[in-house]
């Protein structure tokens, strides 16, 4: 268990028998993960990107809440790594980053996320009920690794495909 000051992270990873440059097509598109899990429904450039310190706003849904973030490209390095701060480019809620190691037999790809240091609506929540921060973390990141494993195996199958 974890608190949000220590910067919660979440990683999950697949191993994709295809090389980085297909791989990278796909996960330097900002609206592939809506297409394998249901929260991120989709996002657009509002400057021209994908480049460092390009901005994006994406849409949110989860039950019935909706909402959007904006959020800046903090990483690019093509076929390398792929990554953007929400909310704030200096003080992010979450920080999320595609990591690309090319193998043998293709692509290792890993997905990482890491909360904070900015506030997000999990501060929110855990201002709330600060008595159960750790559980309301907990519950966070295990929806997020199930959406960032559904979006990794998505890339698989796409990426196996070409």
């Amino acid at each position: 268990m974890s608190l949000f000051s220590d910067g919660p992270v979440v990683e999950v990873s697949v191993s994709i028998d295809a090389p980085t440059s297909v791989v990278w097509g796909l996960v330097s598109d900002i609206n592939l993960p809506a297409r394998f899990q249901e929260e991120f429904v989709r996002a657009e450039w509002l400057d021209d990107g994908p480049a460092i310190n390009a901005r994006f706003i994406g849409h949110n849904k989860r039950d019935v809440r909706t909402w959007e973030t904006t959020s800046w490209l903090v990483t690019y390095e093509p076929e390398k790594a792929f990554g953007w701060a929400v909310s704030d480019r200096d003080n992010p809620g979450a920080t999320w980053t595609y990591l690309l190691d090319a193998t043998d037999t293709g692509t290792m790809l890993r997905y990482h996320r890491i909360l904070g240091p900015g506030p997000s609506g999990l501060t929110t929540a855990i201002a709330k009920y600060p008595d159960r921060e750790e559980e309301i973390i907990a519950a966070r990141d295990e929806e997020q690794r199930t959406n960032m494993q559904a979006v990794l195996n998505g890339i698989k199958t796409l990426a196996e495909a070409t």
